[in-house]
């Protein structure tokens, strides 16, 4: 098979209520889609860059130019047997990984369509359904905070991650719990601190929480190890895990006890996959970060989780978490026990509503 054409979008997504982390606030989501072509079919995948380069060094904007420049025409009418190949084929482009990870879960999509099963099947997968957790962004205040997350309690949510920041961290968890009791809990700092700040850190012990995720620099794991040997909770990276070998490095020199898999931050599914299959060999266990995707990446998130290391929930909830109406069709919906079925037919299993995308387009370009 092959790709016969590539389509670039930039769409605009309005956020139902702003989200806010440590290093900034969204409130209009600009997410780049791409969406490949071959042999009748499309396949489509997200480009969840932020529009600064606040999370990692990637934006929409320099995505559209990887995209466009240097990624579209290293796939544009190559063949292939199996879409694991793409990722060898953009070895030669260094980091980038956001944009790399759009283009090839697109073909990964394609690829499952054209042999007619589910993208979760082709990935090995083997769960009908998957547990879900909800991501709480910073709130202005105490009140508003507690009444956000008795909402999604109420839901059924099966974990809530509090976004922490300095200042904002030991007095929030504490009110949180003397709410809400034991429910599963966990912080994310978005690389807000410094070993500096263990004390505060420490007094996060007492709050019996799953995990802190990335609390220390976007690309340490040293002080990490250091940390979690100070740390009963356990430590869990993201921004710092960049491939599998990062993986097999923090593991080893115990800088963690968990890590967070996000397809667009490892570069695309099958480099997803390899860290999956690092951290099962290894006994750590793995969940699914999001970036505040529209449903495209969403269906990609569903399909990386049916993987068996996954047990723990990640952050994939519902479509009406972040949108009025989202850009798939059925949008994705999560059961009353905290759970999202998995789709069952070929490829993502969502259907694009390309009305919908193209009422949001801001700029396209197809590439062939």
């Amino acid at each position: 098979m092959r790709v016969e054409r590539v389509v670039v979008r930039e769409i605009e997504m309005q956020l139902l209520a702003p989200f806010e982390t440590s290093f900034g606030r969204e409130d209009v989501r600009r997410v780049l889609i791409v969406e490949a072509q071959g042999g009748g079919i499309s396949g489509f995948a997200e480009c969840c860059a932020l529009s600064g380069p606040f999370y990692n060094e990637e934006t929409v904007g320099t995505c559209w130019h990887m995209l466009r420049d240097f990624l579209a025409p290293v796939v544009l009418g190559r063949e292939f047997q199996h879409p694991s190949e793409v990722d060898g084929w953009f070895a030669p482009i260094r980091r980038n990984h956001i944009a790399r990870a759009a283009l090839e879960s697109a073909v990964w999509d394609l690829h499952a369509q054209a042999v007619g099963e589910p993208l979760w099947r082709s990935l090995g997968g083997d769960r009908t359904r998957i547990d879900v957790g909800v991501s709480v962004g910073i709130h202005p205040d105490l009140a508003s905070l507690c009444r956000t997350v008795e909402g999604f309690i109420r839901d059924g949510y099966r974990k809530v991650k509090i976004k922490i920041k300095p200042g904002k961290d030991v007095e929030v968890i504490r009110e949180l719990r003397r709410q809400f009791g034991d429910v599963p809990m966990m912080a994310d700092a978005n690389s807000a601190y410094t070993l500096a700040d263990i004390d505060t850190l420490r007094r996060l012990d007492e709050f019996g929480l799953m995990m802190i995720e990335q609390p220390l620099g976007h690309d340490d794991i040293i002080d990490h190890a250091s940390l979690q040997k100070a740390l009963r909770t356990p430590i869990c990276l993201d921004e710092s895990i960049h491939h599998a070998e990062d993986a097999r490095r923090a593991i080893a020199i115990g800088a963690c006890r968990i890590i967070n898999i996000k397809i667009a931050r490892v570069g695309g599914l099958a480099p997803a996959k390899a860290l999956h299959d690092v951290c099962l060999a290894a006994g750590v266990p793995v969940w699914c970060g999001g970036m505040l995707e529209t449903g495209i990446g969403r269906a990609h998130n569903i399909a990386i989780t049916t993987l068996p290391g996954f047990t723990l929930p990640g952050d994939t909830s519902g479509s009406h978490r972040y949108w009025a109406e989202d850009i798939i069709d059925p949008p994705v919906t999560m059961e009353p026990d905290g759970t999202i079925l998995v789709p069952q037919s070929p490829g993502r299993g969502y259907e694009v509503v390309r009305a919908r995308l193209d009422a949001r387009t801001v700029r396209s370009e197809a590439l062939r």
